[in-house]
């Protein structure tokens, strides 16, 4: 999976919140990237996005519509949690002082085999094990 980038859950909330255009539209060119399979997720991402809409966006996704979203989703090369990731994120977390679910994002796209995380959430141009943020908004 080698030049693969990762995408944090804000790129694809921005991708359905159109309330900012600018932020919509590069959350879809992303998603549309992630879905030809040029970008990976993790089972994270999925549950992140899923609880934002289910909660924040209540009145606009009801769970039907976010069955479909993640149906949607799906093409989208996936990186499952296992024991390993988590103590890549206690190291993340030791190394780099990052929040543990922050360095849940760094493990998968380390194992994922990424360059990058788009992300407006971690610090833009810091390097976590070799892997890049940058903040696409």
């Amino acid at each position: 999976m080698s030049g693969r980038e990762f995408l944090d859950t804000n790129v694809l909330v921005y991708a359905l919140d159109v309330a900012d255009p600018r932020k919509h539209g590069i959350g879809q060119a992303l998603t549309v990237r992630a879905v030809a399979g040029e970008c990976a997720i993790s089972a994270q991402v999925l549950s992140e996005l899923s609880a934002i809409l289910l909660q924040k966006y209540r009145s606009k996704y009801d769970a039907r519509a976010v069955v479909a979203i993640l149906d949607a989703l799906r093409p989208i090369p996936l990186i499952v949690p296992d024991a390993a990731m988590v103590r890549r994120a206690v190291e993340a977390h030791g190394q780099y002082g990052i929040h543990f679910y922050d360095g849940m994002i760094v493990a998968a796209a380390e194992r994922a085999g990424c360059e990058r995380i788009w992300s407006e959430d971690l610090n833009a141009k810091q390097e976590y094990f070799g892997v890049v943020v940058e903040n696409p908004f």
